[in-house]
């Protein structure tokens, strides 16, 4: 199996923060608000989560992206050594597990549950959106904790699960207009199905009115797990609490989101950047998210 080709974020002469503006422009803003000494250690862990997640649009048949997965995951446990050091991103990502002696079960636990991206499936129910959340969102938040405070992270594994779901429902409202032209739906079907919606008629996008409850439900469930988020919040100590500063960004998406009902599907419920840098500051000073 050969390597995959460097994507537009392994650059050689960029840096790698410069990288990650490019491809996930709100997790460059957080990092700039974390300690100077973690900031190109964060940048390389979020390219390989936008690696991973941009696979689908890089691919026009579901098996290439499949094997370009499964190549990630065999780097990564060990497997392609020389491919690795070959490749600019995996040869920055496998000297950082290899430095800060990361767990690698996560990241290949990533790119498994990536594999759903790579298809029209439906999400069939909310403890599956859960789960995989879980092993997307929530597992990135729990390694940035790793490397931002490595003896705090045995213990913000609830505050990172639940930010993680809040953070993934909020990027797949934001994504909506894009995923609805794919064919995809990541709103679970019990709750598309609460309002008397299954994939075919969300997607068709006629009933303004069941869709409009189904995108409030599903930002109820984003607001429901952010709540719990919060209340586990406190007991993240200080020093590993600015790892969290991309789950700020998830309430005024979910506003936003119930305040355009349906036009999600055409317009996205992202809000300005303006808004969204303030955000963060907002949040790096305050330590709350």
């Amino acid at each position: 199996m050969a390597a995959p080709e460097p994507g537009r974020n392994q650059s050689d002469g960029q840096s790698v923060l410069g990288q990650l503006r490019a491809v996930d422009f709100d997790r460059y803003l957080s990092i700039l608000l974390m300690p100077e000494d973690v900031r190109d250690d964060l940048a390389t862990l979020m390219l390989f989560n936008a690696e991973v997640a941009a696979i689908r649009d890089r691919i026009s048949e579901a098996l290439p992206g499949e094997i370009r997965l499964q190549w990630w995951q065999d780097v990564i446990s060990g497997e392609r050594a020389s491919e690795g050091e070959a490749h600019p991103l995996a040869s920055r990502l496998l000297e950082l597990i290899a430095r800060r002696s990361m767990p690698v079960a996560p990241l290949t636990g990533m790119c498994e549950a990536r594999v759903f991206d790579l298809y029209d499936d439906p999400m069939p129910d909310r403890s599956s959106y859960e789960g995989y959340a879980g092993e997307t969102a929530s597992a990135l938040l729990q390694m940035s904790v790793f490397i931002v405070a490595p003896e705090a992270s045995a213990g913000t594994a609830t505050a990172s699960g639940h930010a993680g779901v809040a953070q993934a429902v909020a990027g797949h409202l934001m994504m909506l207009p894009i995923t609805q032209r794919r064919g995809q739906v990541f709103i679970p079907a019990d709750l598309l199905a609460a309002t008397g919606l299954d994939r075919s008629s969300l997607l068709d996008g006629k009933d303004s009115n069941r869709i409009d409850a189904a995108i409030r439900a599903f930002a109820g469930l984003g607001r429901e797990h952010l709540a719990k988020a919060r209340d586990a919040f406190s007991a993240v100590p200080s020093d590993a609490r600015c790892a969290y500063l991309p789950v700020a960004l998830a309430e005024p998406v979910f506003a936003r989101a119930e305040s355009l009902g349906s036009r999600c599907m055409e317009t996205s419920p992202r809000p300005s950047q303006l808004r969204r840098q303030w955000r963060l500051w907002r949040a790096a000073r305050s330590g709350r998210i």
